[in-house]
């Protein structure tokens, strides 16, 4: 079994940061592409970031310019440094990654996510 552990969550004021961490563990052959993804009360789950084998990233336009995604691939750990945090980015935050297990299966991981909340 492959396991993702979330740390980093919790409650900070307007204007505050925080940072996420995500690591990997258990039957990993490889993983490729890792990720975050949040969902608000009420809403659906949305990607926020990626960030691929070779450190390509992908943001949410919602975060652009205040998120940061980077990975350590020796560690099977992903990151996400939140700067200039607003209410509406409130929510569980799930760390994702897409791996192949030691039975060859390549499937998409899950944390049990991380609860942030912004307060105005």
């Amino acid at each position: 079994q492959v396991q993702l552990v979330e740390s980093g969550g919790g409650l900070v004021q307007t204007g505050g940061s925080l940072r996420l961490s995500c690591a990997a563990s258990g039957s990993i052959l490889s993983i490729n592409a890792m990720g975050w993804y949040r969902q608000a009360p009420g809403k659906q789950r949305e990607l926020v970031a990626t960030i691929t084998r070779g450190s390509r990233t992908n943001y949410a336009d919602s975060v652009k310019g205040r998120f940061t995604i980077t990975r350590d691939n020796a560690k099977n750990t992903v990151y996400l440094q939140m700067n200039s945090l607003k209410p509406e980015d409130t929510g569980v935050y799930y760390c994702a990654a897409d791996g192949v297990d030691v039975s060859g299966t390549y499937m998409r991981y899950w944390g049990k996510g991380t609860l942030v909340t912004v307060s105005s």
